[in-house]
């Protein structure tokens, strides 16, 4: 697993997404050349063409109507969405269809949205729209056997962006439900859970859909909720009133839920200063909003629109790294001779210059019980949510029992110096800074009370892994280790 994590980690979550929409869509055409799909090869071909084409234009128009940054792969990965669940044209008559539904696909994104914020995802809304007013539907056709294969490679996208909760809890709700209606209805229950894997878009629906970030709500105990409220409505057999449901009503459903609870906000913050803080690392501050609040230990996703966008695209999510007591919003980030054209962008940044950031999301958040004694395991730039933590800490006065394991691989690496020396005097945080491999006998030994505590770790996902080793082998419970997301160095 370390390679693919390593291979994922030098990715972002959206470009993965794109590439394995193209690879289904190429993979598509070949059995569509081979006779295996009903449909034809150049059907499939220019369908996919209309689809980016006109999503492309329309989001071009809407983002300069209302003065937003275009996300291009957003533009992408929703046009080939419907390539994927839309039959292909059979004939000119079918050309408006598809112009529509691109066109409204868009139209979704920024008018039915609130503070910026969009509210559904945009493929699922507009397969609901058009089959409500019997323009168009989706047929789904991407929920075929012979695709079956090719479609499990969306398990690369869960486990980068960390959804395993959300997707089980669907595939618990949807199968049960399925289960259930099957019995009921005096039908072959096994016969039925394999129609849902080898003719349903369960899997696609599962992997590409559902774990869309922006309509995903905030934290694992919600998004559980979120996965098997829209596993219950997935199941075809289930009506209400004579009223059948679809995964497209399925997600919409979902979507509602989401957004009332969801975080509302997505602001537009501006540059106030940035500096260097250790080797390769740099603080970027922005002058925070009125009203914008947030936990410490949260994240954003960040857009930065920018020439020449490289192949990571123009989004990525950062820890914020200012506690809620201060009025700046902070970020602390790692940069590299192999940087991406976001994180030179960013450099470039100036003053009075601004970002977007939406989606605040993570559970990686102190716990509310303040008598907890914690510890907190840092791997280089992972130290930014203890940053926001430990000041909110000070600010608050608190006092907790807590020690930070701090490790960099050189002492220029070391940041935040000054507000741990600062904790240690109000609340006696003890730091212990490692410049090489923390092993289990100086956790035993700086922390001899170690199996009473919270252990918080946060840093590139090798060494959290290595780290939840430890702990396990030190016979540390499950429960008591808590990690935060980490989406990767690009």
């Amino acid at each position: 697993m370390n390679y693919i994590d390593n291979f994922l980690n030098q990715i972002t979550m959206y470009r993965l997404v794109f590439y394995y929409l193209i690879f289904l869509v190429f993979v598509a055409i070949i059995y569509a050349f081979l006779g295996i799909l009903s449909f034809n090869a150049i059907s499939l071909i220019v369908t996919a063409l209309i689809f980016v084409i006109v999503c492309y234009t329309t989001n071009k128009i809407f983002a300069v109507i209302f003065k937003v940054p275009a996300n291009i792969e957003s533009v992408y990965i929703t046009a080939l969405i419907l390539t994927l669940i839309v039959t292909p044209i059979g004939n000119i008559h079918d050309l408006p269809i598809i112009f529509w539904m691109s066109v409204l696909a868009m139209a979704s994104k920024y008018i039915l949205a609130i503070n910026k914020k969009h509210i559904f995802n945009p493929a699922a809304a507009v397969v609901v729209l058009t089959s409500a007013t019997q323009v168009g539907a989706a047929s789904w056709w991407i929920g075929t056997f012979p695709m079956l294969p090719f479609i499990l490679l969306g398990l690369l996208i869960v486990r980068k962006i960390r959804r395993f909760n959300l997707v089980f809890y669907f595939f618990v709700t949807a199968l049960t439900t399925i289960l259930l209606s099957s019995i009921l209805r005096g039908s072959n229950p096994l016969g039925a859970l394999r129609a849902t894997f080898s003719e349903s878009p369960i899997l696609f629906f599962a992997f590409i859909m559902l774990t869309e970030p922006l309509t995903t709500p905030p934290t694992k105990t919600l998004q559980g909720i979120y996965g098997a409220l829209i596993g219950f409505l997935f199941s075809p057999q289930l009506t209400f009133v004579g009223f059948y449901t679809t995964p497209e009503i399925a997600l919409v459903i979902g979507n509602v839920f989401s957004y009332i609870v969801s975080p509302k906000q997505k602001i537009i913050l501006k540059l106030s200063e940035k500096f260097a803080t250790g080797r390769d690392l740099m603080d970027f501050v922005f002058a925070r909003p009125q009203n914008f609040s947030f936990t410490p230990g949260q994240y954003m996703e960040w857009t930065l629109a920018h020439q020449k966008v490289d192949s990571r695209g123009n989004r990525r999510f950062f820890t914020i790294a200012a506690s809620p007591t201060e009025d700046t919003i902070r970020l602390g980030v790692r940069f590299s001779q192999n940087g991406s054209s976001f994180k030179r962008a960013l450099l470039d940044l100036s003053n009075s210059q601004t970002t977007a950031a939406g989606q605040l999301s993570g559970d990686f958040v102190l716990p509310g019980d303040s008598s907890k004694k914690l510890v907190f395991i840092a791997g280089g730039i992972g130290i930014t949510p203890f940053r926001s933590m430990i000041k909110y800490i000070i600010d608050k006065n608190e006092k907790r029992d807590i020690v930070l394991f701090y490790a960099n691989k050189t002492a220029d690496e070391i940041v935040y110096k000054e507000i741990f020396d600062e904790a240690e005097k109000k609340f006696g945080l003890k730091t212990i800074y490692v410049l090489e491999h923390l092993n289990s006998e100086t956790i035993k030994q700086e922390v001899p009370d170690f199996s009473d505590r919270a252990f918080y770790l946060s840093g590139p996902h090798a060494m959290v892994d290595a780290y939840k080793l430890v702990l396990k082998e030190m016979k540390v419970p499950s429960s008591q280790i808590i990690t935060d997301y980490f989406p990767g160095y690009v």
